[in-house]
This record gives C-alpha cells, sequence and structure tokens, in this order.
C-alpha cells in the first residue's frame, strides 16, 4: 500500500514555490485560487522572505496550495491505498482524497489562517520540538511547566506548545533523557487551547462545504484513524486546530494497514524524516522540488508493478 502524505507549518522556506509555479498549468491555477482567497499566493511563495511566510495567515493557504500542485503533478489518485495530513495538511489530504474541491480548500485553510493568526495574537504563544526521551518522561516535564505536547509525532519527536515565557523554561529545563529542544518556525501555540476562538470561526465556515466521502483510506491525525464520512473529516478539520496532533498513531495505523511506500507532498522532507525513523524499510520520497517527480514516479511504478 502506497500513503501519500502532507506536511504541517514549518515545512515552508523562502521560494519553495518557485520550480513548482514552472509546470504546465501551475502559474495559472495559482493565480486562480490567489484571486478568490485575496492572497498572492506566487508572491508568497516565491519572493517573501522567512517571516512574512512565517505569518500563520500566509503560510497555511500557502502550503495547502503548493501540496496539491504537487500532488497533481502525480498523476491519478488511484496509484495511493490512502492519505494523510500533518496539522494544516490534513486539508491538502482531505482534498485529494475527494472531499473538498480545491476551492473549497483554499478558502477554508485561508478562514482557518486568519483565524489562528487572530487568536495567536491575543497571546505571545510559540512551540518547539523535544528530541529524543521516553514519550511519558517528556509529557510529564511538559505538563508540569505548563505546556502542551501538541504534536505528538512518533519516532522520538515531541512538540510542545504554549506561552513565550513556557517556551523559554523549557530551553533552560529540557526533559531528562532527551537530546534537544529546537524552536519551530511557526507564529503560535496550534493544537492548544489558545486556539478555541478559531474552532468556532471554522464551524462557521464549515457550514458552506459540501463534503463528499474519501475516495481512498483518510487517516486522521486526531487519533490515526481511517474515516469513511466526509461530514465527519470536515468535523475533525474544525475541531484539530485546538487538539493536539497525533501522527504518531497515523504512522502506527500505516504500518498495521501494510504499508509498502510513503510519498511526501511539497514542501516534504519532515514526515519523510519521521517515516524513516518510524517505518524502517519502507520506501519513501519527499517531493521538494519537481526535480524528485521522477522519483515518485519510479516508486509508484515499483508499487503497482
Amino acid at each position: 500500500m502506497l500513503v501519500l502524505v502532507a506536511p504541517g507549518q514549518g515545512a515552508q522556506t523562502p521560494g519553495f514555490l518557485t520550480p513548482w509555479l514552472e509546470l504546465p498549468g501551475a502559474a495559472e491555477r495559482v493565480a486562480g485560487w490567489s484571486d478568490a482567497i485575496g492572497l498572492d499566493l506566487a508572491h508568497y511563495g516565491t519572493k517573501a522572505d522567512a517571516d512574512e511566510i512565517r505569518d500563520t495567515a500566509v503560510a497555511q493557504p500557502l502550503l495547502v496550495a503548493a501540496g496539491l500542485l504537487s500532488a497533481a503533478a502525480l498523476g491519478p489518485r488511484t496509484a495511493f491505498g490512502a492519505v494523510s495530513g500533518h496539522s494544516v495538511g490534513e486539508i491538502t489530504a482531505a482534498a485529494y482524497a475527494g472531499v473538498l474541491t480545491e476551492d473549497e480548500a483554499l478558502s477554508f485553510v485561508r478562514t482557518r489562517g486568519l483565524g489562528m493568526a487572530e487568536a495567536a495574537a491575543v497571546t505571545e504563544t510559540g512551540m518547539a520540538a523535544v528530541l529524543g526521551g521516553d514519550q511519558d518522561v517528556v509529557v510529564a516535564h511538559l505538563e508540569k511547566l505548563g505546556l502542551t505536547p501538541a504534536n505528538i509525532n512518533g519516532a522520538g519527536q515531541i512538540v510542545a506548545a504554549g506561552t513565550a515565557e513556557q517556551i523559554a523554561a523549557l530551553e533552560a529545563d529540557k526533559p531528562e533523557g532527551s537530546m534537544k529542544v529546537v524552536a519551530l518556525k511557526v507564529a503560535g501555540a496550534f493544537h492548544t487551547h489558545h486556539m478555541a476562538p478559531a474552532v468556532a470561526t471554522l464551524e462557521e465556515a464549515a457550514r458552506a462545504l459540501s463534503p463528499a466521502d474519501p475516495a481512498l483510506k483518510y487517516v486522521s491525525n486526531k487519533d490515526g484513524q481511517v474515516v469513511t464520512s466526509g461530514a465527519d473529516v470536515v468535523a475533525r478539520l474544525v475541531g484539530q486546530v485546538a487538539n493536539p496532533v497525533r501522527w504518531d498513531l497515523c504512522m502506527e495505523t500505516f504500518a498495521a494497514s501494510g504499508v509498502t511506500g510513503l510519498i511526501e507532498l511539497s514542501p516534504g522532507g519532515t514526515l519523510q524524516g519521521l517515516a524513516r525513523r518510524a517505518l524502517k524499510g519502507v520506501p519513501n520520497v519527499a517531493l521538494k522540488t519537481p526535480d524528485d517527480l521522477d522519483k515518485a514516479a519510479a516508486l509508484i511504478a515499483e508499487q503497482s508493478a
């Protein structure tokens, strides 16, 4: 079973969209999405600096646009047995699975980004990855500091979220057995109670959607479960902004389902790294630039042989 995965915030880097816009029809698609959501995606994906694309209201639509462009370049979705996304990547996954149209996905993620940016502006908050250590020990330490284990990613990585002061305390006092604490390029404490105001915003936006049931196995990052109802997928997309991401459980589901290959959409690399450690021996490709499409095509051909 070949799995397609979409990354979340922090994966973006200045100029990463540039080579993807050179694909046939890509610039026109991005221009249409930009007009529809009132955000110049091409500018932010090619010319903006790191601080500009760190803004969650910009980063989220940019990541979904990049994911959809790279997914389209892979060919028919029948090559894949399952799809999943990390944080905002779940919107990309929902569009790929046919739950949302591309236009619905871009409109929804624009609302999500704006709502989460507004919630993040209330208090200075952030996120940091804790690398290494026993999961129970790390989680207990985070809770002692008042932090939330917002992303439990598996493969020895847990992302903590909370106020700037709490993150600073973590950097000064890392959990026993962990190797290091790395601050992330995000603009708030996502997937925590700090994002509760954005949930109400998304509940309203969700009423305008007409979700279809997933056309392939959709693995939710809420709990690693396979979701078969489009309405349930959307409900999870709404709630997940204030709930932890359990990517570790997604990878457990991949393994239990017999995963034999994994491809990560643009801007790839983060989820590939986790898969290499948690799904040892499973071939994988990260779509960092269009130059990686040949490797992805070879893996798809190998899987379907």
